[in-house]
């Protein structure tokens, strides 16, 4: 179990990002626009990304939702761009094993590292996972217009 002023820096990461988005808005020459919602709190999130030969140059986010998945979504992006789409599935990989799994944060996380705690409350699971589960649908378009629709 964390230490309490691990938990509380944490917290006040997660919360800078609610307050202070990364990346928020439309992205001009996105090669994909993919949105989604959590019908039962009423989060949505549109993820925008231009992906190029297999690397994500750029990504941006849009939507409402409570401090958890709008933060959510801005570290997302944060952590994205630059990495190769493979690269980008290894962390959502990562990610979603902490918070389903209850596995110990990896250090490929990085600042992602935040939301451990978030495994502590199933009910807000779904709103840290809602951009990375949009996330997923971008990147299977991106791969699938990359090989011509093939899988």
């Amino acid at each position: 179990m964390p230490e309490p002023q691990f938990d509380d820096l944490y917290r006040e990461l997660i919360l800078d990002h609610s307050r202070r988005p990364r990346n928020r808005g439309a992205l001009a020459g996105a090669t994909q626009h993919v949105e989604g919602v959590n019908p039962v709190c009423g989060d949505a999130i549109a993820l925008d990304l231009a992906v190029h030969d297999g690397i994500i140059d750029d990504a941006a986010f849009s939507g409402q939702g409570c401090s958890i998945s709008q933060s959510s979504a801005s570290m997302l992006t944060e952590r994205v761009k630059g990495r190769t789409v493979a690269e980008a599935r290894r962390v959502m990989d990562r990610f979603r094993a902490m918070l389903i799994d209850g596995a110990l944060p990896d250090r490929e996380l990085g600042d992602l590292e935040a939301f451990e705690g978030v495994a502590r409350l199933p009910v807000r699971v779904k709103c840290a996972l809602l951009s990375w589960n949009v996330l997923q649908e971008g990147l299977d378009q991106a791969t699938s217009a990359a090989t011509g629709g093939n899988p």
